[in-house]
């Protein structure tokens, strides 16, 4: 236990607290073989070790990125607050709320940008940004609960992408690791991730 314990991100009890493990009650064809068991109240729980795994491949995925090259788009109001302050930290561009549709495929619009990543919170309700990433070959990363689809997902990574908690965790981690990776300080703690 204590070697897997070493090869975590964070601490364990650190993701059972914040509950990154915990999905919903319903669950789609490919987030299957990342579900551990159902709990006697119906709710899905994800394997944790997969989900730590991932999380690892999503961050060394980012840190091939400049800033400049990734756009974030979160639409789940949970989410807007460690993204926010993951988008500051490491000026990696944020959407929060309704994407603005064409913006990555309309060179006519004032809100175009350039993008080499898009990074969605969730795939179901961002799945606008996603279609058009897919029209222009752009890879799309996508934390994903269990009741998500991966089309046009490149690389999923599988939790609780609902709860405050877990979002701030996740964004923490994405954070810290992105910038360790990028040679820049930082002192920040789980907490400053998640609003009140």
């Amino acid at each position: 236990m204590v070697k897997e314990e070493e090869q975590l991100l964070v601490p364990l009890d650190d993701f059972l607290k914040a509950g990154i493990h915990i999905g919903t009650k319903a669950k789609t064809k490919y987030m299957e073989p990342f579900i551990y068991k159902a709990r006697p109240d119906g709710l899905l729980v994800l394997n944790v070790q997969q989900v730590n795994e991932r999380l690892k491949l999503l961050t060394n995925f980012l840190s091939q990125y400049n800033p400049n090259e990734i756009i974030l788009v979160c639409r789940r109001e949970n989410g807007w607050y460690a993204a926010e302050l993951f988008s500051k930290l490491t000026e990696i561009r944020a959407f929060n709320g309704r994407y603005p549709p064409g913006m990555l495929t309309n060179m006519n619009l004032d809100s175009f940008i350039e993008a080499k990543l898009v990074f969605v919170v969730d795939s179901w309700i961002d799945k606008n940004v996603v279609k058009d990433a897919s029209k222009i070959g752009i890879p799309v990363v996508s934390l994903c609960d269990t009741n998500n689809d991966s089309l046009n997902i490149d690389l999923v990574v599988p939790c609780n992408n609902k709860g405050k908690k877990s979002l701030g965790l996740i964004f923490y981690i994405l954070t810290r690791e992105y910038l360790k990776y990028h040679k820049k300080n930082f002192d920040g703690k789980v907490e400053d991730f998640i609003e009140e």
